[in-house]
Parts: C-alpha cells; sequence; structure tokens
C-alpha cells in the first residue's frame, strides 16, 4: 500500500458530514479537500487524536470558539466555558477517527482526544510531508480536519 486512497479520504469527509447532520439541522459544507504544501491554519481549539496499526500519524480538528460556541447551542448546552469548549472539540475529533475505526477495521487504534487551547503554534506532520486538509463550514463557521496519516509498511522500507 502506497498511499491513503480518494475513497479513505472520503472516509474522513463523510464522518465530518455525518457528525453535524446527526446532532444539528444544519448541514456543513465541504469547502476544499486537497492535499497541503503549506502551513495549515489553525483555529482557537484543537483537538487531536493519534493512531496507530495499519496507518501512523494523527488526525486533528480545529475549529474557532464561535463555531463551537453555536454548536452547544444548537445541541442546547447552555455550558458555553472554556472546559466545555474543549471537551467539543475533542468529542468531535474523536468521532471522527472513531469513524474512520469503523471504516479501517480493528487493526486501527486511536488515542484518547488531546486538546489544545490557542492557536497552536505549530502541529508538524508527524507521518506524512505533505497533510490531507479538509475545510468546512457550519452555520458559517470555517473549521479544519487535518489527516496526517501514511500507511504502516510505508516505514518499513
Amino acid at each position: 500500500m502506497t498511499d491513503l486512497n480518494e475513497s479513505e479520504l472520503k472516509v474522513f469527509v463523510d464522518a465530518v458530514k455525518n457528525y453535524f447532520s446527526h446532532l444539528t439541522s444544519d448541514a456543513v459544507l465541504i469547502r476544499a479537500a486537497y492535499l497541503s504544501n503549506t502551513l495549515i491554519s489553525h483555529h482557537d481549539y484543537t483537538g487531536l487524536i493519534t493512531i496507530s496499526g495499519r496507518f501512523r500519524g494523527c488526525v486533528y480538528f480545529s475549529a474557532p470558539a464561535r463555531l463551537l460556541r453555536a454548536l452547544l447551542h444548537a445541541l442546547r448546552e447552555p455550558d458555553t466555558s472554556e472546559d466545555n469548549l474543549l471537551d467539543a472539540v475533542g468529542e468531535i475529533a474523536n468521532t471522527i477517527a472513531g469513524n474512520a475505526r469503523k471504516h479501517f477495521g480493528t487493526s486501527l487504534t486511536i488515542s484518547i482526544p488531546v486538546t489544545i487551547r490557542g492557536v497552536p503554534e505549530q502541529i508538524k506532520s508527524a507521518a506524512r510531508a505533505r497533510s490531507f486538509a479538509i475545510v468546512l463550514n457550519w452555520s458559517g463557521y470555517d473549521a479544519t480536519v487535518i489527516v496526517d496519516l501514511a500507511p504502516v509498511d510505508s516505514f518499513t522500507s
């Protein structure tokens, strides 16, 4: 196996769409999905999931505070404290990675979410020279899903 193929990347796009469509009445618009050759912008909050097994690397979801507050409001959650915003971004990252695990099977192990408050100075690619970026818009707010995964057998050469 040389890389993630288009149908495998679609798993992550579909996971994002499914997350928001199941929890809210507002659909997600996928604005772009591309192989990044530059640093990818991050937002106020980031949820990061480390992946091992058949693939190695990470998947993360980065969103502005306004998106997370709007999501909590849509879910009828009145608590929009810092802790709840961190929980929300971690839950979204975990759900996206969990959907990928369903697709790729139990040979894919996912970590518990690591949440980051503030724009990280730089999250460097762990597995690939160029990560895949999925830019989405929900309820008027942009967010980003980064897929930085490589097949394990590409590291054994």
